[in-house]
């Protein structure tokens, strides 16, 4: 397995708008980044780059939601790791010959490998390793993505 780098890190928040007006604030980062509902992943989130590496902002619309809940047990911090791979398959085999365990995407309620917008992922259990969840994504290439995630200006 070889892992690329560093996809994204979602940053579990209790509010979203506030905690982006510090990035801005803070960070320099651009007025024009604002968040949005995203309905299907029970979240309201604000995305946005360091260098080549993705952040995600990250609040719960609902208190039983996985944001909401890593809050409620470790405070607002780093929830995930989003590390971009080569091999998805070859990623999770590894892993779990050494241990790890699967854990259910809770917006697509699939345990395992499984096809996303961006690419197919997968997450390990919170306890694989210190410190943070990891997702996988192996990242489509062209002429990869299903025709279900195409939108207009992608066909």
């Amino acid at each position: 397995m070889e892992i690329l780098g560093v996809k994204h890190l979602a940053i579990a928040v209790s509010d979203c708008d506030a905690a982006l007006a510090q990035y801005q604030r803070f960070l320099g980062i651009s007025q024009d980044v604002k968040p949005r509902d995203l309905v299907k992943g029970g979240s309201r989130e604000a995305h946005f780059m360091f260098g080549d590496v993705q952040i995600q902002i990250c609040q719960s619309l609902e208190e039983n939601h996985r944001f909401a809940q890593f809050i409620h047990e470790h405070g607002e911090g780093l929830h995930h790791a989003c590390l971009s791979v080569d091999n998805i398959e070859e990623a999770v085999a590894q892993s779990l010959s050494a241990g790890a365990i699967l854990k259910e995407c809770k917006s697509c309620q699939i345990t395992g490998i499984h096809e996303h917008p961006e690419g197919w992922i997968a997450f390990l259990e919170g306890d694989s390793v210190p410190g943070m969840e990891i997702e996988f994504m192996q990242v489509y290439k062209d002429g990869e993505m299903p025709e279900r995630f195409k939108r207009p200006r992608d066909v």
